[in-house]
């Protein structure tokens, strides 16, 4: 009995690992969406004294910056670029970004 209880609970706990694994973001895909943010912020993404760096950039902090963005909750120039991206897109960026040296 006690060894039913135990594999459900296994199971349960894998199947949410498996979820919060799949909610996070592609760095691959992530990249290739990357082309449109080089423009601004480098193709290393370090920025320059105009504009912020995104290599390195927490990877869940800079989702919601983009989402903020999206929803009007931040102003600025990034309205515009952000208008047509899903949340996995902004999710794949954030990825993508964190995955980039910083120095």
């Amino acid at each position: 009995m006690l060894t039913k209880k135990l594999l459900i609970a296994m199971m349960f706990i894998l199947m949410l690992a498996a979820g919060a694994v799949q909610a996070g973001g592609d760095a691959a895909r992530g990249a290739e969406l990357s082309t449109d943010c080089a423009d601004c912020h480098g193709a290393d993404g370090k920025g320059d004294e105009d504009m912020p760096a995104l290599a390195g950039m927490d990877a869940a902090e800079h989702a919601k910056k983009l989402a903020d963005y999206k929803s009007g909750a931040l102003e600025g120039d990034m309205t515009d670029y952000v208008a047509d991206l899903s949340e996995q897109d902004m999710a794949d960026l954030a990825a993508y970004y964190a995955t980039l040296p910083c120095d």
